[in-house]
């Protein structure tokens, strides 16, 4: 059974990244978060005379830079000048140069969204007609090619490596506390932490090409990284690596510290015991506690990197959004994350630190919680984000939504299975418990039999032993006496016959000795006349040496030494020692492949693994569908933005005001530098609401401030006016007005007072149809 696993598991890890794969080559990143709702002029729409400035609004605030709106007339060349300005709440606007020929014009606008996504777009309007235009502007960004998908894809990478290093941690510290001392979820935990900081770094690279040119060269331009390193989405990446120094500090002193002092707890205690697997003394209490704040609040700090540069930063409720924002990324990480970390126990834990029942209960009810928190935090976000029932199936974010529900339904079902093989592993260790005890029992009875019996009999034996040594002490005794008895009888005899041997030995040395004397004498004798005869007269008889060497006398047979059988006896123990060592090895590996067959023959866990493993495909697969939801446009938003479509539309078939009217005075006031020329742009220029904007230049066409501009409405048909605004300076040569009411429709008097210095001031004016 066990072998068919690993390749099970290949092919399904295969599948699960090629479905996740999928999603993200199939994500739309240039559907952002802003967009746009409003224009004037209109898309498409034709006016009498020329604009004085284009004007976008989009559902957000955005940021835009110099080159972020350009208008272009039909050869292709700009019109605009100036840097975009933002005259009032989300809307936008760029002057135009003065005297423009009819035409058709093209607008178009690369943006970033509030939410960091950048927003790219185009449209044409007509002065007097349309014409033939030599531009071709698509609405294609600068996250549609290679560097749009390396960011979207190092946007999963940092969710995933999130998800893995504070849920791989969380269940570390809550659920399985021996599981510090496990080397495959130590790399997990270190893979995930890697993963995060590697995708956040590459993000940080990416950001500047991917919100202006799109382009891979611009990937290294430090002039780009500075300018991202100034926006919120900078910082926000800047925090989050200053926050994974401290998550690097976490893991070493959760693997160290932690690790060495963790009780090697048995994986299967008592089902009462709900603690994590720490009952260590005081000081491991105290660390444990550490421990666990500290990476909360590191977490919930990488958390809010997201949650302040994204969805829940923008839009309704946004003090409230974050922090539920936060406690959602949490809850994820918590059980998709946990979930990682059980799989990786259940397949790769050592035989001596298996993952009992215990710990797994404990994570059933982190999952329990995580899941109910999800629900919660993600009603609210689904309401924030989309509005309406019908943006669950009319728009690509309520879409999305839905299929991450229905994943989430799927793991939720899938982990109520989990939940049932853990009882039945439960319920069959119980069982194997109580079978173990009644066994246990009757071996005590019998065994207690047993002891009595052999009791009685050690008795009896002793009794019998006693008396055998009774009478083998009293025959001893008697066998000592005649013994005893013997011995001095012999002694005596062994004594005289000694005496009898010692005098006859002496007579027969004295005997020896004389015959001795006897025969050296004549040996003396016959060698002085044999030398007498030898030796010519006068010459002294040389010396008899009494000695003669013998050739190889004085050598001696050397015995073998004893160091050599020493040192041969240590070598064959030392030998002996090594194969043993090699010996108890090869068993203590057979013995753990044993007890390893064993634990993953179980049906129960066996059953346990593959659930939990299903868990953590659709986990993958639920992953990849929230990075694509985050990079989708609002359902709200996008709604709000078909509506104002469809209303410029409407407005533009019935004839009801194309946009706004755009009124060019000339005026000198007679004094130093009294000429120029100002400009009225009223919009919608409906009866209600407007907003006003007034731009004064100097005769060179450049914008020129001056001490004060006034404006009066004065609808004469009616007696109704003046009616005075008074504009706000916004830049040189800008000034603006929300929200002038306009009573009624009709020809009405356009005013403006325009005063160049403390005396010199003129009043020019125009009328201009209102409705």
């Amino acid at each position: 059974m066990t072998q068919t696993i690993a390749p099970r598991v290949r092919t399904l890890v295969l599948l699960i990244l090629a479905v996740a794969g999928a999603l993200l080559a199939g994500a739309a990143p240039a559907s952002a978060h802003a967009a746009l709702t409003g224009s004037d002029p209109t898309q498409g729409a034709v006016v009498d005379t020329a604009p004085s400035q284009v004007s976008l609004t989009f559902s957000e605030p955005i940021a835009v830079g110099d080159d972020s709106v350009r208008v272009l007339d039909p050869k292709g060349e700009r019109v605009d000048k100036g840097d975009p300005a933002n005259p009032s709440g989300t809307t936008y606007s760029v002057r135009l140069v003065s005297g423009l020929p009819d035409g058709t014009y093209t607008v178009a606008y690369q943006v970033v969204s509030a939410d960091s996504h950048p927003v790219a777009g185009a449209f044409t309007f007509s002065i007097g007609a349309p014409s033939e235009t030599t531009v071709s502007v698509s609405a294609q960004g600068s996250d549609d090619g290679l560097v749009g998908w390396l960011y979207g894809f190092g946007r999963y990478v940092s969710y995933a490596g999130f998800v893995v290093l504070a849920g791989g941690a969380a269940f570390v510290l809550a659920c399985w506390a021996p599981g510090a001392r496990v080397r495959a979820v130590q790399r997990l935990v270190v893979s995930g932490w890697l993963a995060l900081t590697a995708a956040t770094l590459g993000l940080l690279m990416l950001r500047g090409s991917y919100t202006t040119s799109g382009k891979v060269g611009d990937v290294f331009d430090l002039e780009l990284l500075g300018d991202v390193l100034q926006t919120k989405t900078g910082a926000a990446l800047v925090s989050r690596l200053l926050l994974l120094a401290a998550a690097a500090l976490f893991i070493a002193v959760l693997f160290g510290a932690y690790a060495r002092t963790a009780d090697a707890v048995e994986p299967d205690r008592d089902a009462e015991d709900d603690g994590g697997g720490d009952d260590g003394g005081p000081d491991n209490r105290d660390l444990t506690f550490g421990l666990a704040l500290g990476g909360t609040v590191v977490a919930a700090g990488l958390a809010a990197s997201w949650a302040m540069s994204e969805h829940a930063s923008q839009g309704l409720q946004a003090g409230v959004a974050m922090p539920v924002d936060v406690v959602h990324l949490l809850a994820v990480a918590a059980w998709l994350g946990g979930l990682t970390a059980l799989l990786v126990a259940l397949y790769r834990a050592p035989v001596e630190t298996p993952v009992g029942r215990d710990a797994v209960r404990r994570f059933s009810r982190l999952a329990f919680g995580s899941v109910v928190t999800l629900a919660v935090t993600g009603v609210y976000q689904s309401w924030r984000q989309l509005g309406s029932w019908s943006a669950f199936t009319d728009t690509r974010y309520g879409q999305l939504l839905l299929v991450k529900i229905a994943l989430v339904a799927v793991m939720v079902a899938v982990a109520f299975l989990s939940r049932r093989w853990t009882q039945r592993l439960a319920d069959a260790r119980v069982s194997e418990a109580a079978e173990e005890a009644e066994r246990t029992e009757a071996t005590e009875r019998v065994e207690e039999a047993v002891r009595a019996e052999e009791a009685e009999r050690a008795e009896e034996a002793v009794r019998a032993e006693e008396a055998v040594r009774v009478k083998a002490t009293e025959r001893a005794e008697a066998t000592e006496r005649a013994e005893e008895a013997v011995r001095a009888k012999a002694t005596e005899r062994a004594e005289e016959a000694v005496r009898v041997k010692a005098t006859v030995r002496a007579e027969a040395t004295e005997r020896a000795e004389e015959a001795v004397r006897a025969k050296e004498a004549v040996r003396a004798e016959a060698t002085e006349r044999a030398e007498e005869e030898k030796q010519p007269a006068g010459t002294a008889p040389a010396e008899a040496s009494g000695t003669s060497e013998v050739p190889g006398a004085s050598m001696a047979v050397e015995p073998p030494k004893a160091s050599d059988a020493s040192d041969a006896e240590k070598a064959e123990a030392g030998q002996d020692s090594v194969r043993a060592a090699q010996l108890a090895r090869q068993r203590a590996a057979a013995e753990a492949a044993r007890q390893k067959r064993l634990r993953d023959a179980d049906p129960n866990r066996f059953g346990l693994r593959r659930s939990v493993l299903a868990e953590a495909g659709v986990a993958l697969v639920l992953l990849a569908v929230t990075t694509v939801l985050t990079q989708t446009e609002p359902g709200r938003t996008e709604q709000d933005a078909r509506a104002a479509t469809a209303a410029s539309s409407s407005a533009s078939a019935t004839g009801q005001g194309s946009g706004a009217v755009s009124l060019t005075m000339p005026f000198d006031t007679g004094g130093k530098s009294g000429k120029g020329v100002v400009s009225i742009d009223l919009d919608p220029a409906q009866a209600g609401d407007n907003a006003l904007h007034v731009y004064v230049e100097g005769p060179d066409g450049t914008p020129v401030d001056v001490p004060e501009v006034k404006i009066a409405l004065t609808l004469a048909a009616q007696n109704i006016g003046p009616l005075p605004v008074a504009p706000d300076h916004v830049t040189t040569g800008h000034w603006s007005a929300s929200r002038v009411q306009i009573p009624m429709a009709g020809d009405w008097k356009v005013e403006v007072t325009v005063r160049t210095s403390d005396i010199d001031q003129v009043t020019v004016s125009k009328n201009a149809q209102i409705g």
